[in-house]
C-alpha cells in the first residue's frame, strides 16, 4: 500500500505548487496591467498652467563640493523652471503687478534690455498672460540666447554694447520701445485709457522716438517696460518666493547664504528674507571681474578717486560671464543685507563648471559656475561644519558659443586644466 500514499502526496505536492504559480502569475498580470494603464492625475497634485510649474524649485547637496570643503554646500536648481533660469520667477512677478495696477494691457507688448535670461522667462510665460514681448538685448551675448528668445516668439533687437549713460544701452532702447509702443496704442485706440499708459514719460525718462520710424503695428495694445534692474517687482520675487523657499528647505538650519548679482535681485530679496528670520544668517556677494559691487560693499565706494560713481562712459566690463556684474546701484540692490563679498574671476568659474560636470553632472551656466566659486569661498573662511547655500541660477545650453566653446576660450586664455580644485587651494 506504500506506493499509493506517495502518489497521494506527490499529487497533492503538485496541486500546491500549481497552484501557487497561478497565483503568482495573476498577481504579476494584475501589477503589469497597472502600470500599462496610467492613473488619471489627482487634482490636488496637478499644477494649474505653466507659471504655477514655476518656484518651488529643489535644493540639491553639492556632493563634490561639501565632501571637499567639510560643509554643506547646497544649490537652489533654479535651471529647473520651465524657462530655465531663476529669472522666471521674476518674469511673473513683473507682468502680475503690471497687470494688477494697470500698466500693461491685456494683450499689450512687454519690453525689456536683458542679456538673455530675464528676456527668456519674459518671452516664456508672457504668452501665459496673453501678452507679446520686445527685447533689445547686446550683440556680445551668447547668440543662443537670440535663438531662444526668436523661438519662443519674441521681437529680438540686437544692439552694440554701450555704457548705461549712453542713450542707446540696450535697457535705455528697450525704455523708448515701450514708450513707443504706447504712442502706437493711443493713436489707434487700442490702449489702456488710465494714467499709467503715459506717452512722454517712463520712469522719467523722455522719449524722443518721434526721431525714427515706428516698429509696431497699428493693432498694438501698448507697452510696457519691464525694467528688471530697477522694478521693485524683481526683489520681492525672491523676497516672497527663493528665501522662504531655502528656509523651508533647510528647516532654518542654515549659516550662509552666497550669490552673485546683476540687476541684485536675488541676493537682496533673499538675504534680506533669511537676516530677518535669523540675523546670524551671513550673507556675501561673489563679484565678477569688471563690477564695481566688491569695492562698494568692502569698501563703501564702488569705483577709484579719480572715478565719479556712476559717470562711466566706456563699457567696463571684462569678463565672459553673462548677467551678473554692475557698475551701478539699483534699487534691488540697495535692499540687499550683506555682510561682505568675495572676488570671482573668470578662469575660477570656467574651472569650476568643468569641475562640476565631471564630478557632479550638474551642466551649469556661467553665473552658477560663479556662484559656486564663492560657496567654496565662504566654505574656507567660516571653515568645516557649515551649511552654505547658493544658487544655480541656470543650465549650460544658452553658453555652448561662448562658456563652453574651446576656441573663444582658447582666444581669450581660458582654457581648464585643472585636475582638482587646486585653482581655489584645495585638493
Amino acid at each position: 500500500m506504500a506506493p499509493p500514499l506517495r502518489t497521494t502526496s506527490a499529487i497533492a505536492t503538485a496541486l500546491s505548487i500549481a497552484l501557487l504559480s497561478y497565483l503568482l502569475c495573476k498577481k504579476t498580470r494584475s501589477k503589469a496591467s497597472s502600470k500599462k494603464t496610467p492613473k488619471t492625475l489627482s487634482v490636488k497634485k496637478a499644477r494649474n498652467g505653466l507659471v504655477a510649474a514655476i518656484g518651488n524649485t529643489p535644493l540639491i547637496r553639492i556632493n563634490s563640493l561639501s565632501d571637499a570643503t567639510g560643509c554643506e554646500i547646497l544649490g537652489k536648481a533654479e535651471f529647473l523652471n520651465p524657462g530655465g533660469s531663476v529669472k522666471d520667477r521674476v518674469a511673473v512677478k513683473i507682468i502680475e503687478e503690471a497687470l494688477e495696477s494697470g500698466a500693461l494691457a491685456q494683450g499689450g507688448i512687454i519690453t525689456e534690455g536683458s542679456a538673455g535670461s530675464t528676456a527668456i522667462s519674459l518671452a516664456t510665460v508672457a504668452p501665459a498672460f496673453g501678452c507679446k514681448c520686445h527685447v533689445v538685448i547686446p550683440d556680445d551675448a551668447a547668440i543662443e540666447k537670440s535663438q531662444i528668445l526668436e523661438a519662443l516668439g519674441a521681437t529680438v533687437e540686437r544692439v552694440r554694447p554701450v555704457s548705461i549713460t549712453h542713450k542707446d544701452h540696450f535697457v535705455n532702447i528697450a525704455r523708448r520701445r515701450a514708450l513707443e509702443a504706447n504712442q502706437v496704442a493711443l493713436k489707434h485706440g487700442k490702449g489702456n485709457q488710465n494714467e499709467y499708459l503715459d506717452v512722454k514719460q517712463i520712469n522719467g525718462y523722455t522719449s524722443d522716438s518721434g526721431k525714427q520710424d515706428p516698429i509696431f503695428y497699428s493693432d498694438c495694445k501698448g507697452g510696457f517696460f519691464a525694467d528688471q534692474f530697477e522694478n521693485l517687482a524683481n526683489f520681492r520675487a525672491h523676497y516672497e518666493g527663493t528665501g522662504p523657499e531655502i528656509w523651508d528647505q533647510t528647516g532654518g538650519k542654515l549659516d550662509a547664504f552666497i550669490a552673485a548679482a546683476g540687476t541684485g535681485g536675488t541676493v537682496a530679496g533673499v538675504s534680506r528674507f533669511l537676516k530677518e528670520k535669523n540675523a546670524n544668517v551671513r550673507c556675501f556677494l561673489i563679484d565678477p571681474p569688471g563690477s564695481g559691487l566688491f569695492n562698494k560693499v568692502t569698501r563703501g565706494v564702488m569705483y577709484t578717486r579719480e572715478e565719479a560713481e556712476g559717470r562711466r562712459l566706456k563699457n567696463p566690463f571684462d569678463t565672459i560671464t553673462e548677467g551678473i556684474g554692475i557698475n551701478r546701484l539699483t534699487e534691488n540692490f540697495k535692499l540687499a543685507e550683506l555682510d561682505g563679498a568675495f572676488r570671482g574671476t573668470d578662469l575660477e568659474a570656467v574651472e569650476m563648471s568643468r569641475y562640476l560636470l565631471k564630478n557632479d553632472g550638474l551642466f551649469l551656466g556661467s553665473s552658477s559656475a560663479m556662484n559656486c566659486v564663492g560657496a567654496v569661498r565662504v566654505a574656507q573662511a567660516l571653515g568645516p561644519g557649515h551649511t552654505i547655500v547658493t544658487i544655480l541660477c541656470d543650465s549650460g545650453m544658452r553658453h555652448l558659443s561662448k562658456f563652453y566653446d574651446v576656441g573663444y576660450l582658447s582666444k581669450y586664455g581660458l582654457m581648464p586644466s585643472a585636475v582638482g580644485l587646486e585653482f581655489l587651494g584645495l585638493k
